[in-house]
């Protein structure tokens, strides 16, 4: 990748920033918040973007972002109020937006005719009459043909007079913020040679001897006489891109030549005897038999030399402006430490938790060794081992807190989806976002975007009303979707839920059993007629659409989730609304676990679900119902689950007093004790996906590798607790139904 590919493509990473920054403040204007700060962020976002399709001539983007950045020019100004039709019109602006940024990325053709239109409602609002306005280009929609003329046609016609030429100082002083945001002064002095003839000095007197020198500081001040025909706005207009990072001073100086009245040499001349006074001014005072001839600037190399080392020791005191010193006062030469970030290729991330992953397995079969050699015991040997895995596990944490990312990434994406559906549905609604930064693994954050896209579409379409059914059953007629995320048991938690009418649950079952999906006749509780909407080829849609009706939508979420080792549950109230919970691991590379037996075999319970170990005695543990068992703790009884049975490890329930109970906790808060053969120990271990590897298996979230080289399983404790009641319920209506 050449240079220039690389710094369009950092454009465009940026641009996603500004894009997302630029809907999070429209957002905030739409709910009441109208800090002029707010306002300045969001213009500055189109203003920077505008900035840099210009750089790269990305003509489409730049027509666009003018009118984008003239109509909030108005709103921060105050000519402009904002009004919920004004934000609608923007926020679909900003919409537009970001898909010219991806059509330019991405190198694809635009609709013209609908920017066109969009651009057209934003100058609808233009406070400036259509005669103050200033002439935009449109030369792209002027028809042209082509006229020959006789150019002696104009011999008798008097010459037009000259445009008049403006002078202009220009004095301008970058700050160190300038050069930080990968600005250029050249670039700046030839868009100013662009607009006439310029003469142009640099004045370095501010610029310290070496050992004061801070290579991030900015010490140059330049001085532009400059000839023109434009005005002074065109003049500032130069530097519009970096009027926060300088001192610009623009003075008018007349309409004559721009050399007549400025004596360059004079100036070089007045600059170096101040050089000189300031060296003469450091000078010991002359002893007796000194060289009469030694003056200022011709002195030995010696005496020039501890001049230097003078200065360096007693700074010298320059007269500054009040501009100036506050501009060294606001603006530190040196960024904030904590500020400081790089962009890192994510593939080279990913190579570095794979390696950090076969490090943590090594350490494991070293540990595994050394104990199979009876070396453990060694004091060295021992206290060797317990560094070396005190040293892995900090590495591993602070790789995987280096691919932790907030879900406001995700997130951001959710409110244009609703704009959109609700436009299609013609439905009020407001979403709202609570958890936006709650951080989880990025690999987690990028497969979690399709299945919320499926969950806002369909409680948009399906669970809200219309607002006229809204009105008539007592609620506002602007609907709400409440998208949240929080972290809970060493997962994450995402909620999306609605305030509409909930789960139609007699039409589910009756469309469910005309479809073949369940028995007319079956007896289904109200969870399992909920989750009949996860079944393939389900859906509730009387037609076919653009946003529902193939019923693949739904399926196709149970699954995303599930591949991620994680579980969806629903809680719907009819007339109330319904909630979706989406349980995901915080990451997919490494986790803390205890080690078990089953049945023979090996498997992993993950720690962050054990809440206590206990030993059952004969006296706690009570029968309760077709085969059903319960365990007394602490005066309560908690179910009793046999993992081996429910994994199929053997037929028989397994005698509770040789074993050892795990209480554990699932993410509906319910507690229940897991009976397994022993325990081995406590042990991160790495995560493999199974999925990808072999298939998907009830009851199995994923595997890994043990110290030993043995492949071992990992717990889904929900869906074995799940599976558990499921059998535990068959179990009871077998027995009703014989009965």
């Amino acid at each position: 990748m050449d240079a220039m590919a690389a710094i369009k493509q950092t454009f465009f990473q940026e641009c996603e920033e500004q894009l997302a920054e630029l809907e999070t403040g429209l957002l905030a204007i739409d709910d009441g918040d109208l800090d002029p700060e707010t306002v300045n962020a969001v213009f500055r976002a189109v203003h920077s973007i505008k900035g840099g399709a210009g750089a790269f001539s990305l003509d489409d983007l730049v027509r666009f972002a003018h009118v984008f950045e003239t109509a909030l020019d108005h709103l921060r100004a105050g000519r402009l109020t904002p009004s919920p039709e004004l934000l609608k019109i923007m926020l679909r602006a900003a919409d537009a937006l970001a898909d010219l940024v991806r059509a330019a990325r991405d190198e694809t053709r635009v609709d013209a005719q609908r920017y066109a239109a969009l651009a057209a409602e934003l100058r609808a609002f233009d406070p400036v009459s259509a005669d103050e306005r200033p002439e935009e280009d449109g030369g792209d929609e002027i028809a042209f043909s082509p006229v020959l003329m006789d150019e002696s046609m104009f011999d008798d016609l008097d010459a037009p007079p000259a445009p008049a030429l403006h002078e202009f100082r220009i004095r301008f002083r970058p700050k160190p913020g300038l050069y930080a945001k990968a600005n250029e002064t050249a670039l700046l002095l030839r868009e100013l040679a662009s607009l006439g003839e310029t003469s142009v000095i640099c004045d370095t007197t501010d610029i310290p001897l070496l050992p004061e020198l801070d290579p991030e500081g900015a010490y140059l001040t330049w001085i532009v006489t400059l000839a023109t025909t434009q005005d002074e706005t065109a003049v500032r207009d130069v530097f519009e891109f970096v009027e926060w990072d300088c001192d610009l001073d623009v003075e008018a100086e007349g309409f004559s030549a721009p050399q007549d009245d400025i004596d360059i040499a004079a100036l070089i001349e007045k600059m170096q005897s101040n050089v000189e006074a300031e060296l003469a001014a450091l000078a010991p005072p002359a002893q007796p038999g000194a060289d009469a001839e030694s003056g200022a600037l011709g002195q030995k190399p010696e005496v020039v030399a501890d001049l230097a080392a003078t200065r360096a020791k007693q700074p010298v005191e320059k007269k500054a402006s009040a501009a100036e010193a506050a501009a060294k006062t606001d603006h530190p030469a040196k960024p904030e430490q904590g500020a400081a970030s790089i962009r890192v290729d994510l593939d080279r991330v990913d190579r570095l938790i794979n390696l950090v992953g076969e490090l943590v397995i090594n350490q494991a079969m070293l540990a595994q060794r050394v104990q199979e050699a009876g070396l453990a015991r060694a004091s060295g040997v021992a206290t060797g081992l317990d560094e070396l895995e005190q040293l892995t596990r900090e590495i591993q944490d602070s790789v995987m807190a280096i691919r932790a990312q907030p879900v406001k990434s995700v997130f951001q994406r959710m409110p244009r989806l609703v704009r959109e559906v609700a436009a299609m549905t013609g439905k009020s609604v407001r979403l709202v976002t609570d958890g936006e930064n709650t951080e989880v693994d990025k690999t987690v954050i990028e497969r979690i975007a399709d299945p919320l896209t499926h969950m806002i579409r369909n409680a948009i379409d399906h669970g809200l009303e219309t607002p006229e059914a809204r009105i008539k059953a007592g609620k506002p007629e602007e609907g709400m979707v409440h998208l949240s995320a929080l972290h809970r048991s060493g997962r994450i938690v995402i909620e999306v839920s609605d305030d509409g009418a909930g789960i139609n649950r007699p039409r589910v079952k009756a469309l469910a059993a005309s479809k073949g999906l369940i028995a007319a006749d079956a007896a289904l509780t109200d969870d399992e007629i909920d989750n009949l909407i996860f079944l393939p080829g389900f859906s509730t849609a009387s037609t076919v659409s653009d946003i529902s009706g193939r019923g693949v939508g739904m399926d196709v979420v149970r699954r995303s989730i599930q591949a991620l080792g994680g579980r969806i549950s629903i809680q719907s109230r009819p007339g109330k609304g319904s909630t979706f919970t989406m349980s995901l691991p915080l990451t997919l590379a490494v986790l803390d676990g205890m080690v078990v037996t089953v049945g023979g075999q090996t498997l992993v319970v993950p720690l962050t679900a054990i809440v206590e170990t206990l030993q059952p005695k004969i006296t706690d543990v009570h029968g309760f119902g077709g085969g059903a068992r319960v365990i007394a703790i602490r005066e309560h009884f908690t179910p009793l689950i046999d993992v081996g049975r429910e994994l199929g490890y053997r037929n028989d329930n397994a005698d509770p007093l040789s074993g050892v109970a795990l209480l554990v906790e699932t993410e509906g808060g319910a507690r229940n004790a897991m009976l397994v053969d022993a325990i081995l120990g406590q042990r991160q271990v790495v995560i493999k996906s199974l999925e990808a590897n072999y298939q998907h298996v009830p009851g199995i979230a994923a595997a890994t590798i043990l110290g030993d080289g043995r492949v071992a399983l990992i717990l889904d404790v929900d869906a074995v607790v799940a599976s558990s009641r499921a059998d535990a319920a068959a179990l009871d209506h077998l027995l009703a139904t014989a009965g």
